[in-house]
């Protein structure tokens, strides 16, 4: 039975915005122009944050992490009565879909820009919502969802379904607390990881199971009711390219979706959102397959992520839907008023590294910007929604997603087109981010060719993450910048530290290896071992230029220092224009359209003539929190056991043993801070 919608609510002329980045920004850019004064809170690692700059007025909550800050329902209440805030907007993440902080907003006479406690609890409950809406006639996937949680029984369940399956959280969302497990071999392992993760992010680590479909596509359908008992969808968005169940690229209208398939998609997820009594945004998400069935998977009650590409293809603003609804107001429109124009893609601007298993990034930003005018971009078609600016600093404590950059077109073709324009004109520079990731995914022929589903980037590893071809000017213009370094920190008094000539003859001579993330630079004594490049470098006077000899060729090359990070690398008389700098991980070149080239650098003359042994230590990949401890110190491993388990920016890493040994000691407990870069551990591989 359908809950009856709630009663009107007040209008408010002063919202607080219970989030913080982009999403922040983007909420209080449509309050502004509803003439509303807007209200930022923030911890304390979010202090000069962009959407603390923009605000009218900025409350502190707490402390950087997030459980003692932006997840502190008290705090969030008090600011807002500080300021006589009338409202709240949640964004998305964080208090969103948290129930108990919706009732103490309507305790406090604080209006919630979202639906009542009781839709939120009705979806929150996975398990409770797949029996809801088999009630109403929403077709669901096979799997478990019920209140026993029993290991073994869990682990029964799943053998029942059959493998694969998925193990999701029962009070998750996000891609938090969950994993795909392809036999019983593996079920006690992913389960007890994803009970952690559901732990630490929503404090419950109930799970559900089900069955996983190989090659579905993700199709989610954006709804939105009133307190009026109206309801509508704003038609569908295909969201089908992740990586670990979190979305990556996101397009809408979805591809291949014929009018009686999108009018059954979109009446089912009303009936989803009206069995529930739902007020304001939200979305139904579906699995759908080959043959066009189609499968409930969750309702997120919130605004998603990807909504300005339903807001791009309708021409309507979601956050002013939104914040007329919160205020009694019925739906702008109707069904038979919705249209949809062209298409649209969002891709999601991370900053995490694809070559490191999308390991999360930190680092202060040098540059972000994007030229649109130099890359011949209408600015009607191309919206950059961030929360970061040049000099912003992206920290450990929070998801690492900077910005969405969302492209509109006439077609399919055309709006993948300006997406690869627009991320080409993309300039972020002091944080490793997936930018060319993104570029390789937009313009990968199964892409394009619309052959979707939700392993498309796991299908496609090969190709999406082969080594790149060596672009010989960037790789060039590295080894002359590590070249002219490693000369200035040879100098001394010794003639035979001298670079000037001084060598009975013989011209000065440095020979060092370049590689890209990602690769072993340990035993690098051979030419393209392991994608790592030596380069020999030899010049006479500093005055000279150096003579390279890359994969046998010889090239006369010099190096120019431009304005800026910009640089000008010259090969026998072809001068190409670079931009380089030097961070801490290495550096990094950018030389388009072939995008950014990170490498890193190290002398190898004294390799030569000596054994080289490689390192037995592990060391931190980011900055982030132990969470586990997994062996004993002098217990024999394999290759590949996992020893310490990690957590960064909402998600959990595992550390691995890099070969057949033992863990000598470990330097950190579990709950201990690292720092990337920190020895995390001493391991003695076997003799």
């Amino acid at each position: 039975m359908s809950l009856s919608p709630v009663s009107p609510r007040p209008t408010f002329d002063t919202l607080l915005v219970a989030n913080r980045g982009e999403i922040a920004c983007r909420v209080m850019r449509t309050a502004r122009a509803m003439g509303l004064r807007t209200i930022a809170v923030y911890s304390d690692a979010d202090a000069n944050a962009r959407h603390v700059r923009e605000a009218d007025e900025a409350v502190r909550l707490g402390p950087a992490a997030a459980r003692e800050s932006y997840l502190k329902v008290e705090a969030v209440v008090e600011a807002a009565l500080r300021v006589g805030a009338g409202a709240i907007h949640p964004g998305y993440g964080f208090l969103s879909e948290n129930g108990a902080f919706v009732e103490a907003l309507d305790e406090a006479g604080i209006t919630f820009v979202g639906p009542p406690a009781s839709a939120i609890a009705a979806m929150g409950d996975k398990s409770a919502a797949k029996a809801r809406m088999a009630n109403a006639g929403v077709p669901l996937v096979p799997g478990y969802h019920g209140d026993d949680q029993d290991d073994a029984l869990l682990r029964a369940e799943a053998g029942k379904i059959g493998y694969p399956v998925l193990l999701k959280a029962s009070a998750g969302g996000g891609g938090k607390g969950m994993r795909v497990v392809e036999s019983d071999a593996g079920f006690q392992a992913a389960l007890d990881g994803c009970r952690r993760e559901s732990r630490a992010a929503f404090g419950d680590d109930r799970m559900l199971i089900e069955k996983y479909l190989t090659q579905p596509r993700h199709v989610e359908v954006q709804v939105f009711c009133d307190t009026h008992g109206n309801g509508v969808y704003l038609f569908e968005r295909d969201c089908s390219v992740q990586r670990r169940h979190q979305k990556v690229l996101e397009e809408a209208p979805a591809p291949g979706m014929t009018d009686a398939l999108r009018r059954e998609m979109g009446e089912a997820a009303v009936r989803a959102a009206k069995e529930i009594g739902y007020v304001g945004a939200g979305t139904v998400e579906f699995l759908l397959d080959a043959d066009g069935s189609f499968f409930f998977m969750e309702m997120n009650t919130r605004l998603q992520v990807e909504h300005p590409v339903t807001e791009m293809i309708t021409g309507q603003d979601l956050v002013e839907w939104q914040l007329r609804v919160a205020m009694g107001e019925p739906l702008p429109l109707a069904q038979h008023e919705l249209t949809i124009t062209g298409h649209s893609f969002e891709a999601r601007l991370y900053a995490e590294d694809p070559e490191q298993d999308f390991l999360p990034a930190t680092g202060t930003l040098t540059r972000f910007a994007m030229d649109l005018e130099g890359a011949c971009l209408d600015p009607a078609k191309v919206r950059l929604d961030s929360g970061v600016e040049t000099g912003d600093v992206v920290s450990m404590h929070y998801d690492p997603m900077l910005a969405k950059l969302i492209v509109h077109g006439g077609d399919r073709v055309q709006a993948l087109a300006t997406l690869n324009r627009a991320l080409a004109a993309l300039d972020v520079q002091g944080v490793v981010t997936n930018r060319a990731f993104l570029q390789r995914l937009a313009t990968h022929p199964a892409f394009k060719a619309c052959e979707l589903d939700t392993r498309f980037i796991e299908r496609h590893e090969d190709t999406l993450f082969a080594p790149a071809e060596v672009d010989l000017a960037a790789y060039a213009g590295a080894a002359l910048i590590g070249l002219n370094q490693l000369s200035r920190e040879c100098e001394s008094d010794s003639p035979w530290d001298r670079h000037d000539g001084f060598r009975l003859n013989a011209p000065h001579t440095i020979r060092i290896a370049l590689c890209p993330t990602g690769h072993n630079l340990a035993n690098a004594q051979a030419p393209d071992a392991d994608g790592v490049l030596v380069v020999e470098g030899t010049r006479e006077t500093d005055d000279d230029p150096w003579h390279l000899t890359i994969r046998g060729e010889t090239l006369t090359a010099r190096l120019q220092h431009l304005e800026g990070d910009a640089v000008a690398v010259t090969l026998n008389g072809h001068r190409r224009r670079l931009q380089a700098r030097l961070e801490d991980s290495g550096l990094v070149v950018m030389a388009d359209p072939r995008g950014e080239t990170r490498l890193f650098w190290r002398r190898i003359d004294a390799i030569d003539h000596g054994q080289h042994e490689t390192e037995a230590t592990l060391t931190a990949p980011m900055n982030g929190t132990v969470v586990a401890l997994l062996v004993e110190p002098g217990q024999r491993v394999e290759k590949g056991i996992p020893l310490m388990v990690m957590e960064a920016m909402k998600m959990e890493h595992t550390m691995a043993a890099p070969a057949d040994g033992h863990v000598a000691s470990f330097h950190f407990n579990a709950g201990d801070t690292v720092n990337q870069g920190d020895v995390l551990l001493e391991f003695a591989p076997e003799e």
